[in-house]
C-alpha cells in the first residue's frame, strides 16, 4: 500500500512527465470571444465563442469563426449558439466542445513527441459570479483536457495583462468592458478591495442598436450588423467628423428588404443608455472605495481593458463624469490573457490571486 508522501511523489513526478508534453495555456473565455495564449509563444488563438451543432444530434459542425458566419443564417436543423452569456456558462456541452477544440488546435503540428493535450490551464472569469458558476468553468476546463485548471478574476489579469503591479500597497482602479459584463475593481496588495461586475456590456450595444433601428425606422436587423454598426460608427462622445453608414434589414411593415442611411449622431443616442448604466457603475465603486485608495487612483489614473473599451470616445467620457484620468491599455482585447500568461510564468503569483484551481 503505498503512503501519502508516495502518492505526493508520483503525482508530482506524473505532473512532470505531463509538463514536458504538453503547453501550459491561458484562456480568455469570454460572452463575445475566446483568446488562447500558450506559455513561450504569446497569443495563437483569437476566435468568436460561437458553436454551430446539429440540433437533434448536437454534432458540433463548426466553432469560431466559421460557426460566426453561420448565426442568423442556419436551417433548422442546425443552431449556431454562443455558449457563454453574460461571462458565464450558458451551455455546459457546447462549451467543453469549444475549448476542446481549441486545447487541441494547441497542441497540433508535426512534432517528434506529439503533444499530449493534458496542459496546466488559467481560465479568466467575472468577479461577480457565484460559487456554482465557477465551478461550472474548471469543469469545462478539466473535462476538456486540462490536468490543472485555475480560475483568476478578469480585472486582475486585466491589470496584470496591463503591466499594473497588483502587489504593491497602492490603489488602482480597473474596467474591463468585455462582451457579455463590465468588471470594475480597486486593486491593491494582489487581492481586489472594491468590485462591481454589471452584466451590461458589449451586447447591450449590440441590442441598444437593434432596437433603435426597430423603433425609428422599422427595421429588423440582426446581431452580426448591429455588431457592424457598433464597430464601424459607433461612439460615446461628438466626433471631430460625424459619420455614416448604410444599414440593411427587413421592414417590418412590408416584410421586404429595406436600406437606411444612419449617422454616427443616432448610434451615439441609441447607445448613450448602456454606456450611462457602465459610468454610473464605476462612479458607484468609486464611492465605495477607502479614500487612501482613492488618492491612488486619481494619481495613477483608471485603466481600461476589453473591447467595449475600444467604443469611440469613452474613455473621454468617463474622464469627464468621474473627473480623472482615463487611459486604455494597449491590445485592450487581450489584457485578460496576456495576464492569464503572465501568471502561467509566475507559480507565486498565480497562488495569490487566483479564485479557484486545483489538479485534475
Amino acid at each position: 500500500m503505498l503512503r501519502s508522501g508516495e502518492l505526493d511523489w508520483e503525482a508530482c513526478m506524473l505532473d512532470k512527465f505531463f509538463g514536458l508534453f504538453s503547453h501550459d495555456v491561458a484562456i480568455d473565455l469570454g460572452t463575445a470571444n475566446t483568446v488562447v495564449h500558450v506559455r513561450g509563444k504569446g497569443i495563437v488563438i483569437r476566435e468568436p465563442s460561437v458553436v454551430a451543432r446539429h440540433r437533434k444530434t448536437k454534432e458540433v459542425l463548426a466553432i469560431g469563426t466559421e460557426a460566426k458566419r453561420m448565426v442568423g443564417k442556419t436551417p433548422a436543423t442546425i443552431e449556431a449558439l454562443r455558449p457563454l452569456r453574460h461571462g458565464v456558462i450558458a451551455d455546459f456541452d457546447a462549451a467543453e466542445a469549444m475549448l476542446t477544440h481549441y486545447i487541441r488546435q494547441v497542441h497540433s503540428g508535426p512534432s517528434m513527441f506529439p503533444k499530449l493535450p493534458r496542459p496546466r490551464v488559467v481560465v479568466g472569469i467575472p468577479s461577480g459570479v457565484t460559487e456554482v458558476e465557477r465551478r461550472a468553468v474548471q469543469e469545462a476546463a478539466i473535462m476538456a483536457g486540462a490536468r490543472e485548471a485555475h480560475l483568476i478574476e478578469e480585472p486582475m489579469a486585466a491589470a496584470i495583462g496591463a503591466g499594473i503591479p497588483v502587489e504593491e500597497p497602492e490603489g488602482h482602479l480597473v474596467v474591463d468592458i468585455g462582451g457579455g459584463t463590465t468588471e470594475i475593481a480597486v486593486i491593491s496588495l494582489g487581492g481586489i478591495v472594491v468590485e462591481h461586475s454589471i452584466r451590461v456590456a458589449g451586447d447591450e450595444l449590440d441590442e441598444a442598436v437593434i432596437g433603435f433601428a426597430r423603433s425609428k425606422y422599422g427595421l429588423l436587423v440582426g446581431e452580426s450588423t448591429a455588431e457592424e454598426v457598433k464597430i464601424g460608427i459607433g461612439s460615446a462622445y461628438p466626433l471631430k467628423e460625424e459619420l455614416k453608414t448604410v444599414i440593411r434589414g427587413r421592414d417590418l411593415g412590408t416584410g421586404l428588404p429595406k436600406s437606411i442611411k444612419i449617422s454616427s449622431v443616432e448610434i451615439r443616442e441609441a447607445l448613450s443608455g448602456v454606456v450611462r448604466q457602465i459610468v454610473t457603475a464605476i462612479s458607484e465603486a468609486i464611492e465605495e472605495t477607502p479614500p487612501e485608495l482613492v488618492a491612488d487612483i486619481l494619481a495613477h489614473g483608471l485603466t481600461m481593458a476589453g473591447g467595449g473599451s475600444q467604443l469611440r470616445g469613452i474613455d473621454t467620457l468617463i474622464a469627464e463624469e468621474v473627473k480623472m484620468p482615463v487611459w486604455v491599455t494597449d491590445d485592450p482585447q487581450t489584457a485578460v490573457v496576456r495576464g492569464g500568461g503572465i501568471v502561467l510564468e509566475n507559480p507565486r503569483l498565480l497562488k495569490k490571486v487566483k479564485v479557484v484551481g486545483g489538479l485534475r
